[in-house]
């Protein structure tokens, strides 16, 4: 890092890429290994025997189980933790607080890293310490198969025994004959009396002819004829 700030450090630390974040996950190579492979440190992986150096758990020494380059923790077989409700989850540690007793050497990107700079008899020993490796992961997978297989087979032979009846079945009675059934009569249905349908009547047209006629009448009113009179007032022949 330039920066000696730390807040510059921790800045470039949590915004910093994956591929920055994976080589900074190294902790420290025993003596041993460190004068086998020159180098201090080495990136972790999975497989890596480890001890820790701190914390409640120094000295626990065990494999690497998961490695996550976001969050930047390692967590090892056998440390564990119980949460406030009982539950049990794996310890987060640091890669800076553990030291590598034996590296997995079973990916060949990473022997090709460690054989840089080596003689030829080192890269030898390299390569048949890789073999071996290999070989006591293979004997490992059949022997969990194998263990898987025989649990399966005790399962079906308890589920058969379940099946099984353990009382002899009660001999069976003979069967009764069946008396013949004379078929019912079938009940006849009520045949109900249909109803008539009444038809609308139709309606009547007002006489409206009829109406005016005796309004007419009823308003009509004879007038008295008016009578003329001469001036001279003499009769009217």
């Amino acid at each position: 890092m330039k920066s000696i700030q730390p807040r510059k450090q921790r800045k470039e630390i949590f915004n910093a890429p994956l591929h920055k974040k994976r080589k900074w996950m190294a902790s420290h190579l025993e003596e041993n290994l460190l004068l086998k492979y020159d180098k201090r440190a080495v990136p972790v992986i999975k497989g890596d025997t480890v001890i820790v150096m701190r914390g409640s758990f120094k000295g626990h020494e065990d494999k690497i189980a998961h490695v996550n380059v976001k969050k930047r923790h390692i967590e090892i077989e056998g440390l564990t933790m119980t949460k406030a409700d009982g539950k049990k989850i794996a310890k987060f540690i640091n890669p800076s607080n553990v030291m590598i007793i034996k590296l997995n050497l079973t990916d060949k990107w990473r022997r090709k890293k460690l054989e840089r700079g080596l003689s030829e008899e080192a890269k030898k020993e390299i390569e048949t310490e890789a073999e071996e490796q290999i070989k006591e992961i293979e004997e490992e997978k059949k022997r969990l198969e194998e263990a898987k297989a025989l649990e399966e087979a005790e399962e079906i032979s308890e589920e058969e025994i379940e099946e099984e009846p353990t009382e002899k079945p009660a001999k069976e009675k003979p069967k009764e004959e069946k008396k013949e059934e004379k078929p019912k009569p079938k009940a006849q249905k009520k045949t109900e009396p249909k109803k008539e349908t009444k038809k609308p009547a139709a309606k009547k047209k007002p006489a409206a002819k009829k109406e005016t006629e005796t309004k007419k009448k009823t308003t009509t009113k004879k007038t008295p004829a008016k009578t003329t009179k001469k001036e001279g007032g003499g009769k009217t022949k």
